[in-house]
């Protein structure tokens, strides 16, 4: 008996030429919501996952370390991070993750897709894990371009956990010149611009380059650093970005200190993990270094 006839399969294209595939045990929900199609399935190997517009956001089994990565180099970075702003996050495990840090007094997320986020509350709450009742959470639904328009708070750090920039996403209109520039005025002095930043293996690391390129024009330091994450099957990439501090160049027993304040216990990240996100293959350091094309 073949060992896959029991199973049904979502395979999640990458490229033309290149697909992954996850089993499927159930499908939890799928639809269209205003702003994109999403569904939560079940597999035998990452348990419960999100998809949106085809493409997977997290899975039960590893979204720590996606989570972990995104949020704790950059709060490690600051002396005291007070006030925090996260752009998107529908699952809720970056507000999750932000929330940890006893010193944070308010954290911020705005998202554009109610129905997903209500949808994630219902099916998904070990991502949120409390964080949607805690009293320092303000969550607004709504457009993340307009609140940088209109808000005027400033913030120590801010996280963007935004889909991709790719043409036909609703995250597109939020990586330009004038959003990063809105950006920065939001920040406090001192203050982290965080942001999940695309893929960055040797054949896909294209669209973080030009992220890392066009956020050079705007902030004195910006490290790209990445994790592989099992269920995206690649080495995904972000990038800490601050006129005040290289996030990549914290030191060992900053780290350990930091981590040591958070509350629970961290799954992925601590001090020899920072030295390792931070270290990047040869390629990678080469491509950053070139000139080229930025987002305009």
């Amino acid at each position: 008996m073949p060992k896959t006839e029991h199973w049904q399969w979502y395979a999640e294209e990458f490229a033309p030429t290149e697909r992954h595939e996850h089993a499927v045990e159930e499908l939890l929900a799928a639809g269209h919501s205003r702003f994109q199609q999403y569904a939560i399935l079940r597999t035998p190997v990452f348990g419960k996952m999100l998809v949106l517009d085809g493409d997977t956001q997290s899975s039960q089994g590893d979204e720590r370390i996606y989570h972990e990565t995104l949020v704790h180099p950059a709060l490690a970075a600051l002396e005291q991070p007070h006030e925090v702003l996260i752009l998107g996050g529908g699952e809720g495990a970056t507000l999750r993750e932000v929330l940890r840090h006893p010193g944070v007094e308010r954290c911020t997320m705005v998202d554009i897709d109610g129905e997903v986020v209500e949808l994630c509350k219902r099916l998904l709450p070990e991502w949120g894990a409390g964080a949607w009742d805690d009293p320092r959470a303000r969550v607004i639904i709504g457009d993340a371009l307009r609140f940088l328009h209109e808000d005027h708070d400033r913030y120590d750090a801010i996280i963007s956990d935004l889909t991709e920039p790719l043409p036909d996403s609703p995250s597109w209109p939020l990586f330009n010149g004038a959003v990063f520039a809105d950006v920065k005025a939001r920040l406090r002095d001192g203050g982290v611009y965080v942001l999940q930043a695309s893929t960055a293996a040797f054949h896909n690391m294209a669209l973080h380059v030009k992220m890392a390129r066009t956020l050079r024009a705007y902030f004195a330091h910006v490290r790209s650093y990445f994790a592989h994450v099992p269920a995206f099957d690649t080495a995904w990439a972000f990038l800490a970005c601050s006129d005040a501090v290289d996030a990549g160049a914290l030191d060992g027993e900053r780290i350990a200190r930091y981590v040591g304040r958070l509350r629970g216990e961290n799954y992925f990240y601590d001090d020899e993990t920072h030295r390792r996100i931070f270290s990047l293959p040869l390629y990678l350091r080469r491509a950053l270094a070139e000139k080229g094309e930025v987002f305009s």
